[in-house]
């Protein structure tokens, strides 16, 4: 299957966003890591957050999610607040999070990996799961830590999308895995898209986040500077590829 043209951000104006966050400052200690992130994201829409390493994507996915507590400024969610949540929480508001060490049960088995988060109203099926990704069921009996990084990356994306969510949040999905893996997650993405699941993206792969997103927020120490539309990638490739250029 091959990856089609994002939607234009045109088709998904008029509805409002499902995630807002606004003027969120994020701490490490003392360490100042966010400097007033504001984005959105809206329902049945994908966005990604490109930028250099360290440049604040991976926090400001931790501070949607309630991991990293050292916070202000303000995370909404279908209307609800969710800025001072716990992580448990957040979750069970309807977002789900793949973070880039994927974080499966390296112990259990693909089977044991699947059944052991309870499945919620309109969450996959482990059977669902083997028809996206067959090459689980293949190895449904291996343990999680001996399956490629491909395949945990699978594993990983389904294994949360048993809980049904509204939002998903993944960092880096991409990441050391072969093209033709990257292209059946990019795919699987875009289905899940068509059945109104929206998506926050962290990725340095700028082919793959630009074929699947509809608009891209760029940071740079901390803080979003620019924010492009699908339709102007091309137009504005040369800055893209600047912004992530070390």
């Amino acid at each position: 299957m091959t990856l089609s043209a994002p939607l234009p951000s045109s088709a998904l104006s008029g509805t409002a966003p499902l995630l807002e966050v606004r003027d969120l400052h994020a701490y490490y200690g003392q360490s100042h890591v966010l400097h007033g992130v504001n984005l959105h994201v809206n329902p049945g829409e994908v966005v990604s957050l490109i930028g250099r390493n360290g440049a604040g994507k991976t926090t400001t996915l931790k501070s949607i999610m309630g991991v990293l507590r050292s916070r202000s400024g303000q995370i909404r969610f279908d209307g609800h607040d969710l800025t001072r949540l716990p992580s448990h929480r957040v979750a069970a508001r309807g977002v789900a999070w793949v973070p880039e060490e994927r974080a499966i049960l390296g112990s259990l088995s693909v089977h044991e990996n699947l059944e052991l988060p309870p499945a919620r109203p309109g969450g996959w099926s482990t059977e669902r799961a083997f028809e996206a990704f067959p090459v689980l069921r293949e190895r449904g009996h291996h343990p999680g830590s001996k399956l490629s990084g491909g395949e945990q990356q699978m594993l990983a994306i389904v294994r949360v999308l048993r809980s049904g969510p509204r939002l998903l949040l993944l960092d880096e999905p991409s990441e050391g895995l072969a093209p033709v893996i990257v292209q059946r997650i990019g795919a699987m993405l875009q289905e899940l898209r068509q059945e109104g699941l929206s998506v926050l993206l962290v990725e340095q792969n700028l082919k793959f986040a630009t074929r699947l997103a509809d608009r891209h927020y760029v940071f740079v120490d901390g803080q979003v500077v620019d924010e492009v539309l699908a339709h102007e990638v091309e137009s504005r490739r040369a800055d893209l590829l600047r912004y992530l250029s070390v």
